[in-house]
């Protein structure tokens, strides 16, 4: 999977620049750059590093791969930039291409090894993975789960593509909005970090939940204050810590209840939960600023929103599912 997705997404860098229509972008951006991304996110990784390490070190080890991807966020925005300016946006985008596959070697660090007749023998015993599926569509704690998750993805992706026009329409120079991009990101590789420590000390769904709501009061001050740069500074810095941040204890809490066996895939459907609120985050912002000339509603919808992912995530149960023994 992971070879497979670095490859998706260095030949969608690749081939973006020869495409000259819209279908043509959306093949090679919204497609294979998009899958290719995907199939080396969280869940892959979680789930691969998950089965190899103590119940004690999951937590930590989620919050050091969510960090490294904020990491690569911040190193790679300034070089990318840099790039476009020396070489041009298409000798950017191939060199993009080619940094992509430095990642193949570091591949074979999270291979399976010689865990294969262990894990057939657990596919036979424990009803395979569309028996697990089946059992956490069913499962009450793991629908909830998936509600407060799209809420943070409705609240990022809403943020993320959305905060530049946001910084334009206050007046203020563009350098505030990239500079406020930046902070998020160095904010969430410490958020990213301390969350993954307190999973293995505090109960999972209660820091969801506490995240949840501070980005209730976060954009409630936002609001309330004036529209000054170090307004803005501060605001980013506080999303920073918990722009990810959510994904240690939402992965955590899939491991609880359902193991570790299947934990990719679990987790996975978790996440497209979150990429469908980013969708709707994104699109619905962009249907605001057309029609209003402004984000205030989205503002307004994006706290209720956070205050209903916090209050989602207090019912949720982080003891194992009680599985029936599976057919001979």
């Amino acid at each position: 999977m992971l070879i497979g997705g670095v490859l998706m997404l260095a030949a969608g860098t690749a081939l973006t620049p020869l495409m000259g229509t819209g279908p043509g972008l959306i093949f090679a951006q919204g497609l294979l750059v998009a899958a290719g991304a995907g199939a080396g996110s969280f869940s892959v990784l979680i789930g691969a590093a998950a089965q190899r390490m103590p119940a004690a070190s999951r937590g930590s080890a989620s919050g050091v791969i969510n960090a490294g991807g904020s990491l690569g966020q911040f190193v790679f925005a300034p070089i990318a930039q840099k790039l476009i300016q020396f070489v041009g946006w298409m000798g950017a985008m191939y060199t993009l291409a080619v940094m992509a596959l430095l990642a193949l070697p570091l591949i074979g660090r999270v291979t399976n090894g010689g865990n294969t007749a262990h894990t057939v023998a657990a596919a036979d015993t424990d009803g395979g993975l569309r028996r697990a599926l089946k059992e956490a569509m069913g499962d009450r704690s793991y629908l909830l789960l998936h509600a407060g998750f799209f809420t943070c993805g409705f609240h990022i992706a809403f943020l993320v593509t959305h905060l530049p026009t946001e910084v334009d329409l206050c007046g203020l120079p563009p350098s505030v909005a990239s500079w406020s991009l930046a902070l998020i990101g160095l904010a969430n590789i410490v958020g990213s970090l301390v969350t993954g420590h307190l999973v293995g000390v505090y109960r999972s769904k209660m820091i969801l939940a506490l995240m949840y709501a501070s980005r209730a009061l976060l954009v409630l001050w936002y609001l309330a204050m004036p529209r000054e740069p170090w307004v803005f500074y501060v605001f980013a810095v506080g999303l920073g810590l918990t722009w990810l941040a959510t994904v240690p204890p939402t992965a955590g809490i899939v491991g609880k209840l359902f193991g570790v066996r299947y934990l990719g895939t679990l987790f996975g459907l978790t996440l497209l939960s979150h990429q469908i609120g980013g969708f709707l985050g994104a699109w619905l912002g962009g249907l605001a600023i057309t029609r209003f000339g402004n984000y205030t509603w989205m503002w307004w919808a994006d706290i209720a929103l956070a205050l209903l992912a916090a209050v989602v995530n207090l019912p949720i149960r982080e003891a194992p599912v009680r599985r029936a023994p599976a057919a001979a």
